[in-house]
């Protein structure tokens, strides 16, 4: 079997790896492949990149175990779309520097497909919704915060509504988003900037403080109560590009925990 074949048909990967005295495991789905570029599936919570000297499992970890061979021979692994730790779905790696290069300048000039799937709080009273809201940070005790101010980078989200539903929590939808720019958080953002906070978010649609919580000590109850889900409801479900002059496309379903609170 060619070696750009190899994990095309593995339903499901399991991988760990040693990080310092840490015995870390992560897992995710090894969607597509090739000697280019691989796509995987990420779960929520796990985090795509090292960030802040953390020992803890991560996407990149995982790949460097998995494809320690293509490393052994040259590969340099880089992550084109980096997603939230708690956002799952699509992620798009490229194994080198070309690779890296093609596919990002199709992101600078917005030829790449990207759509997310959303689980947000109230009925959208719009069943299709351009946002054009320039983002900056925000400042403050949270310093990723994003907001929307005029004198940000422009940003702009295509948002489609598939389905309203209630349960004993209250009136939620499932909305549909296309992201044209690629800002830090635009998706969350824009959501709360239209009234409609995603599901389980801890920073927007609040004051911030279920963020503050899980970063110190852990979440109170009362914050879990008020969450009502323990990771925020977005899931990256299609992503396309150009590759050899084909076009490419992929997709992933909505995640079992977000199935279920949809009642699907």
């Amino acid at each position: 079997m060619e070696d750009s074949q190899r994990f095309r048909h593995w339903p499901r990967g399991r991988f760990a790896g040693t990080i310092g005295s840490v015995r870390a495991c992560c897992e995710f789905q090894v969607i597509d492949e090739s000697d280019d570029w691989i796509v995987v599936d990420k779960p929520a919570p796990l985090v795509v990149h090292p960030a802040n000297g953390k020992v803890e499992p991560t996407l990149l970890g995982g790949l460097e175990e998995l494809l320690a061979y293509d490393i052994a021979n040259g590969a340099r692994l880089s992550i084109l779309t980096r997603l939230d730790r708690e956002t799952s779905g699509l992620v798009l790696v490229a194994k080198h520097a070309a690779a890296a290069r093609e596919f990002s300048l199709q992101f600078q000039r917005r030829e790449v497909e990207k759509s997310y799937l959303a689980v947000v709080h109230g009925w959208p009273e719009w069943e299709e919704r351009r946002v054009e809201a320039a983002i900056a940070r925000g400042g403050g005790r949270i310093w990723l915060r994003q907001v929307v101010d005029p004198a940000g980078r422009d940003c702009v989200t295509d948002f489609r509504t598939l389905r309203r539903f209630e349960n004993a929590l209250g009136k939620f939808a499932e909305v549909a988003c296309f992201p044209e720019t690629g800002r830090m958080h635009q998706i969350r953002v824009h959501l709360e900037h239209l009234g409609h906070p995603l599901v389980g978010d801890k920073i927007y649609g609040t004051d911030g403080s279920p963020y503050l919580e899980q970063m110190a000590d852990g979440l109170s109850e009362e914050s879990v109560a008020g969450l009502i889900l323990p990771r925020h409801a977005l899931h990256a479900c299609l992503l396309a590009a150009q590759w050899g002059g084909t076009r490419l496309e992929w997709q992933s379903g909505l995640p079992a925990d977000l199935t279920r609170f949809c009642g699907q």
